[in-house]
């Protein structure tokens, strides 16, 4: 057996064994059969087996619950899903408020199932802090993206530029230019929250089998080694993964993102930083941080990491020196204080990108399958978007759920956009790479001549169109 505890911070601390669940080892009839005992195959039984408790639903799972990104993840509980400006632009006003809706009410309807089914994770709502901390064009990047939201219709009560004074209230920097808020984003403790959910299903009747790698998988049918399941309905909910499950791999790509905790910070250490009521926070640069304060006060903080030549995964997430460091070296020059701070834990996680970040949710009737994914790092939410909506295309519902730009609710794969081959995206990801990486270099140096400046922030944003 793996040593699971080791996999990230919060898989070591779950207080229960980590025993794994029994392998499919017989042949099964099922209506539902899904891959994956992550956040989006749990949530898509749950939903399912609320509405439809008759349904006989089985999950596949290679490892453990929580194995894959649902237990690796930065613990931030977004009411939003990626790309959503450029998928929401162009509907009527009406409709695109009543989408936005949908969206920011992603982590209230996850705490009301928490409530309900008893699930404790730590989930604090209290939003998050999109912040400019570390050189000018930061701000102007932020004050850009807010009139672009205000453009869509959003208003103060869901996106507000805080002043470095409003900033200092709630989190407190070495050198503020401000921040974005907005309430519509909660944090929680990933595995708590994937390991009570399939405790969960399982009580309403759905059958875990753990241990149980699909080796095949074809409509109406998967297989592992021991055992096979024959269902109706296919959800091969891997995200990812999915360069597992051919072709699945030609339209979600394996990329990893990178985490760093901090042991426990004395409350003094706090009491400068702030963060008191667990908000999530980042600094706007391409690097794609993140970070929150953990219900046992440790920072817990990563970035965007790296893709790997022909989408193969990585499994070994013992990071390297320069990994930690580049994490290290980005929250101390956001909290001074903490550069020597000893870090307890350093993880990462494979997470799936879709073709111009356009996230998908599908539904092929005629051969059985429903798929939810791309979601591009902001799965903790999105999957209960995706799990929600599955539900309601499986159960041949027609509602809000399943009239968005992102769901197609009869369509096939070949109908997703595909990756470039190889080298191409090999070459074109690390060149999009190393143009943010000189960005921040430069953007980050106060002596930088602005002409410089310029040119790194016009190169990375000239970049940055290709993967959109």
């Amino acid at each position: 057996m793996s040593d699971w505890r080791t996999l990230s911070l919060w898989m070591d601390q779950l207080d229960e064994p980590l025993e794994p669940r029994p392998a499919l080892g017989a042949e099964l009839q099922a209506d539902v059969a899904i891959i994956g005992a992550g956040y989006t195959g749990l949530w898509t039984a749950y939903y399912l087996k609320r509405q439809a408790p008759q349904l006989r639903i089985v999950i596949l799972e290679a490892e453990t619950a929580g194995f894959g990104a649902s237990g690796r993840n930065g613990g931030w509980l977004m009411g939003n899903l990626l790309g959503e400006d450029r998928l929401l632009g162009d509907l009527p006003a009406a409709q695109r408020k009543a989408a936005f809706d949908l969206l920011h009410g992603i982590p209230d309807e996850v705490g009301a199932v928490l409530q309900r089914e008893g699930i404790a994770c730590d989930y604090r709502k209290s939003g998050v802090l999109y912040c400019a901390a570390r050189y000018p064009e930061q701000q102007a990047s932020l004050r850009e993206q807010l009139q672009g939201l205000r453009a869509l219709g959003l208003g103060e009560e869901d996106y507000r530029w805080l002043e470095p004074t409003e900033l200092a209230q709630q989190l407190r920097m070495a050198n503020p230019y401000g921040a974005l808020f907005t309430p519509h984003c909660a944090t929680l403790q990933p595995a708590r929250l994937v390991r009570g959910l399939a405790r969960c299903v399982e009580s309403l009747g759905v059958e875990i089998y753990e241990q149980s790698r699909v080796l095949d998988w074809q409509p109406g049918l998967l297989r592992t080694a021991h055992g096979s399941v024959r269902a109706d309905w296919i959800v091969p909910a891997v995200e990812g993964y999915a360069a597992s499950l051919p072709p699945l791999g030609r339209y979600q790509l394996p990329v990893q993102s990178l985490l760093v905790a901090t042991e426990p910070l004395p409350a003094e250490t706090w009491a400068q930083i702030g963060l008191e009521r667990g908000q999530a926070f980042s600094e706007a640069s391409r690097q794609v941080t993140y970070g929150q304060r953990t219900a046992d006060d440790r920072l817990v903080f990563g970035a965007r990491g790296g893709y790997r030549f022909g989408g193969q995964l990585r499994t070994d997430f013992n990071l390297t020196s320069d990994e930690r460091q580049l994490r290290r070296y980005l929250f101390g020059e956001l909290f001074p204080q903490l550069r020597e701070v000893r870090l307890s834990h350093a993880w990462g996680g494979n997470l799936g990108m879709a073709r111009r970040f356009h996230p998908h949710m599908l539904a092929d009737r005629r051969n059985g399958i429903a798929l939810s994914g791309g979601y591009g790092g902001e799965g903790v939410g999105a999957s209960n978007l995706g799990g929600r909506t599955l539900a309601a295309l499986i159960l041949g519902q027609d509602s809000e759920l399943t009239r968005q730009p992102w769901v197609m609710r009869d369509g096939h794969l070949s109908q997703l956009r595909s990756w470039e081959p190889e080298p191409c995206r090999w070459l074109g990801y690390n060149a999009i790479i190393q143009s943010f990486v000189h960005e921040d270099r430069v953007l980050a140096d106060p002596h930088s001549a602005p002409w410089r400046r310029r040119l790194a922030q016009n190169m990375a944003g000239f970049m940055e169109s290709f993967m959109r």
